[in-house]
């Protein structure tokens, strides 16, 4: 099977702030699920926030059943951020990549780092937030998080503003109105089976010869 017939790999990564979840969101519309876009829900030890279903933003376990399905080989990657534990299924991602469509991730830089070494042939995108100071100012307005939490998650968040070009990442969006920035990445998406490492020399060979 080509790169090109094969399922795409789409991973969205951010610091805490940065609009991942938000992009994610938009981009799942209607239209594009119809067209084969899904979702990867990752699994987390963390507790449900206000508005959050079981199996739609994450599947949510306990840190037993969560330890037994790493022992398992179940996730593809998994990681602690934040206190908490994450891990993205390995199934559904085989799936997508036998019988085509888009599978989008919504992860932090580490998660990105290990499905890229995984899928070496997946689309990672960074978003960066316009500023500093928006990044905290979207990081309070959110609410979910105690003193200390939000403390932590800005602090790992600036981090990773400093040090995300070390990651690999193959595009950057600047998130500074979120309908723009949707339609950054959907330009990436449709773009990226254009590049010549994403172009099989099969076909390039049947026409130069």
């Amino acid at each position: 099977m080509s790169k090109k017939e094969r399922g795409r790999i789409v991973i969205i990564s951010s610091p805490s702030g940065g609009g991942k979840t938000s992009i994610c969101r938009r981009l799942l519309s209607p239209t594009r699920r119809r067209q084969g876009w899904v979702f990867s829900v990752s699994h987390t030890t963390r507790a449900p926030r206000s508005g959050e279903r079981n199996g739609r933003e994450y599947n949510f376990v306990d840190k037993t059943e969560f330890a037994l399905r790493v022992r398992s080989g179940f996730f593809a990657e998994h990681f602690k951020v934040h206190l908490y534990e994450y891990g993205t299924p390995r199934k559904p991602i085989e799936t997508v990549r036998r019988h085509g469509g888009v599978m989008l991730f919504d992860v932090d830089v580490q998660g990105a780092r290990r499905l890229k070494q995984e899928y070496p042939d997946a689309i990672s995108i960074f978003v960066l937030p316009p500023s500093q100071v928006e990044l905290r100012r979207r990081l309070r307005r959110r609410g979910t998080e105690t003193t200390e939490q939000l403390k932590l998650r800005l602090s790992n968040a600036l981090q990773e503003l400093r040090t995300f070009r070390k990651h690999g990442f193959d595009y950057v969006v600047i998130n500074k109105d979120l309908r723009t920035a949707v339609r950054k990445v959907l330009s990436i998406v449709d773009a990226h089976p254009l590049r010549i490492d994403q172009v099989e020399p099969e076909q390039v060979s049947k026409i130069t010869g």
